[in-house]
């Protein structure tokens, strides 16, 4: 195994346990609110500080994590889950009016990013991390719709899917016994990247006040809230920003590593 691969599984499970045990106990509420321990630095009491209203940072990471990770987690499902049947059925259907249909919906979805969607939502719903995953979810359907459609192109020309169509078998029972099983590396790649920049995404749309509200934690609020001091308090601001970019280099380095692990083409060109 790479060391990258090994940094990116020690950085991607830190932020995973870091998640997990904010269920159980953090140092601080978060709620709790200590107007005379505002801004205080990493100390003994407060082990990564303290921000504008007193509360324990270390406490709201954690507690952050959890937000981002079951945002993004989320988001990957609704667009795998959907994404996935979409790019079979367009391999299956290749040629006709459903796989044009199909392929043209998803280049409507990708001409609005993520931002658009959650912007359109939530001037409906209003905000919060519910509508934050929504649009980080429809924005990952086309994405998985695509790898899997190009992924299984090339396996209907083969000769055992085509002794499969000749006894009988129809292509949705092919899709899932032959297709399926074939592409799936590709897929945990792809879930892969796409966790990481669903990440990403929840901090930014939590950046311009989309994501969770107050008073969930969330890194992208965090760095929100911290970019006026800055100078006053640069641990306010470089903490919650070097999470976010910690969790998402682990990820995609994690995501190289299982590519190369994954795919047999390139264990040859090795």
């Amino acid at each position: 195994m790479r060391p990258g691969t090994i940094l990116g599984a020690l950085l991607a499970g830190l932020a995973v346990l870091a998640a997990a045990v904010s269920f159980l106990w953090t140092p601080y509420d978060v709620t709790q609110m200590a107007i005379a321990d505002k801004l205080m630095p990493p100390n003994a009491g407060h082990w990564l500080g303290t921000d504008h209203f007193g509360r324990d940072i270390l406490s709201m990471i954690m507690v952050g994590a959890r937000v981002s990770i079951a945002v993004a987690l989320v988001a990957v499902g609704i667009g795998m889950g959907l994404g996935v049947p979409l790019g079979l059925i367009a391999a299956a259907r290749r040629g006709s009016w459903l796989e044009e249909t199909i392929m043209r919906g998803n280049d409507l979805i990708f001409a609005f990013p993520s931002l658009v969607i959650a912007i359109l939502i939530t001037a409906i719903f209003g905000p919060s991390a519910v509508n934050a995953i929504i649009a980080i979810g429809i924005f990952n359907i086309p994405v998985f719709a695509r790898v899997t459609r190009g992924g299984a192109l090339p396996l209907w020309t083969l000769d055992y899917i085509r002794a499969a169509e000749v006894s009988g078998k129809g292509a949705a029972l092919i899709s899932l016994q032959y297709i399926l099983p074939n592409i799936a590396n590709l897929l945990i790649v792809q879930g892969t990247i796409q966790f990481s920049l669903g990440i990403l995404a929840e901090a930014g749309l939590s950046y311009v006040g989309l994501g969770a509200q107050p008073p969930t934690p969330s890194w992208g609020r965090m760095l929100a809230e911290a970019q006026t001091m800055v100078t006053l308090a640069p641990h306010v601001a470089i903490i919650p920003g070097l999470c976010i970019l910690l969790t998402v280099l682990g990820l995609n380095l994690l995501g190289d590593g299982l590519r190369d692990a994954l795919d047999p083409r390139l264990k040859v060109m090795r």
